[in-house]
Formats: structure tokens, C-alpha cells, sequence
């Protein structure tokens, strides 16, 4: 079924959020969609100006990790909710609700389980190491999906709730992201992108582009091997 706003829930990741999280909230509940905030241990009034705003939060006492926010959330709607579809999107402004209507209107064009925000087509904003070390990351993982992602780095995107079955997710920080697409490619999902907009201010943000490299390297191997032992496995089974 195609994902419209009575089988939707957008699902906000969020750590110390509460300058942003109201207006975005209250926008995404104007537009008739269910909100679920992931509080990830803010010390700032996050959960109750997302509550005030209309939004179901769910909250840590200590702050973990975006990764780890994405899993709560995934796994809330797995087991207590029926929605088909899940947006995830950031809480601190660098995504706007105006753009959810274009990720959900892609899934009326034909069979897709992801469809990402792509921020590359608009760039004067984005800072350059982020854009070179994007560019890099992407380029990577689409080989590996073979399948085009232009901005794989982008957290902003909608997913097919039956898919998130299928994927073992395990990081706990921004990596999240490349992990997704990673499984998502190996259980032959169907990946889409459409533009969204690329906003960046004097927000302060926790990826490090040097430190996130190397995770994302890892992640990388770790995936590469993982493969590599479910083949022989395959193969054994075969025997």
C-alpha cells in the first residue's frame, strides 16, 4: 500500500531539541500524521514541548546515541503500533516537514521499501568537508547496494514498516544511516531518492567528519565479512 498519512508515523530521534522540536512537531501534526519523539536523555524541556505539541515521546534517562534512538523507535512501532510506513527525520531544524509530502508521493510511483531525502542537488550550505566526505560515503555504499543513493549520509527518509522486519540493526550512532541501506540492498529492497532541502545554520552538530569516516569504515569490513561468513554458511547448507 501506498503511504499516506493515516498509515504513517514520523519518528524524531532528539537530544537536547527543545529551541526546534515544538514548531516541527506541530507542523508534522497539522499535516495529519502521528509523531513519535525519541528523547535521547536532553537535559533541556524536549519531552514536554514535543508532548505539548502533540507528539507520543519515549524517553532515556541518559543519552546513548541517534542509532540507538532509530532502534527504540523501530521497535516501538514493530510491537505496539499498526502503521505501514515510518518516516525518520532529524530534530534539531535541518529537516523541514514541507518535504514529507514528496517522500511519501514517491511510493505512489511504483514499488520502493526506502525512499531517502537527497541533499546533493542543492550544496552552497553544506560545509565543505560534509560535502566531500559525503560524497565519498555515498559513492562507496552505492557500489556496494549497486544501486543509486545519492546521499546516503542523509537521516531524513521513509520506510516500508514490513522491510524494517527484515533488518538487524546495531549501531548506536550516526552510522545507523549506512547500515540501513547496507541490509536493506542485501535483503533486495528497493531504494529511491527524491530532492529534499539542504539546511544548514548555526546549529552545532555532533558528526564528526574525521571520527565518522573510520566508524564508517568499519562498518564497511564488518558488513564485507558478515557477507562473506552467511555465503559459506549458504554454501554449507547447500551440501
Amino acid at each position: 500500500m501506498e503511504a499516506v498519512k493515516d498509515n504513517t508515523v514520523v519518528v524524531i530521534p532528539s537530544y537536547n531539541e527543545a529551541r526546534t522540536i515544538g514548531s516541527i512537531v506541530l507542523n508534522i501534526v497539522k499535516m495529519g500524521l502521528s509523531v513519535l519523539v525519541i528523547d535521547d536523555g536532553s537535559i533541556d524541556n524536549t519531552e514536554r514541548i514535543a508532548l505539548d505539541n502533540g507528539a507520543m515521546v519515549i524517553r532515556h534517562r541518559q543519552n546513548i546515541g541517534k542509532g540507538f534512538s532509530v532502534r527504540e523507535g523501530i521497535k516501538y512501532v514493530l510491537s505496539k503500533t499498526n502503521f505501514e510506513w515510518m518516516i525518520i527525520m532529524d530534530g534539531d531544524g535541518q529537516h523541514r516537514a514541507e518535504d514529507i509530502p514528496g517522500l511519501m508521493t514517491e511510493t505512489h510511483h511504483g514499488e520502493v521499501d526506502i525512499v531517502t531525502g537527497n541533499r546533493m542537488l542543492e550544496t552552497k550550505t553544506m560545509p565543505s568537508l560534509r560535502y566531500v566526505t559525503n560524497k565519498f560515503m555515498s559513492w562507496v555504499i552505492s557500489g556496494i547496494c549497486r544501486q543509486s543513493i545519492p546521499d546516503t549520509q542523509c537521516g531524513y527518509r521513509l520506510i516500508r514498516v514490513c522491510a524494517l522486519k527484515k533488518l538487524k540493526l546495531m549501531s548506536e550512532k550516526y552510522d545507523i544511516e549506512s547500515e540501513m541501506l547496507l541490509q536493506a540492498a542485501e535483503s533486495n529492497m528497493r531504494i529511491k531518492s527524491v530532492p529534499i532541502q539542504t539546511i544548514y545554520g548555526e546549529e552545532v552538530s555532533d558528526i564528526k567528519p574525521l571520527r565518522d569516516t573510520l566508524k564508517f569504515c568499519d562498518l564497511i569490513f564488518r558488513h564485507y565479512f558478515n557477507r562473506k561468513n552467511n555465503l559459506k554458511m549458504n554454501l554449507g547448507d547447500k551440501k
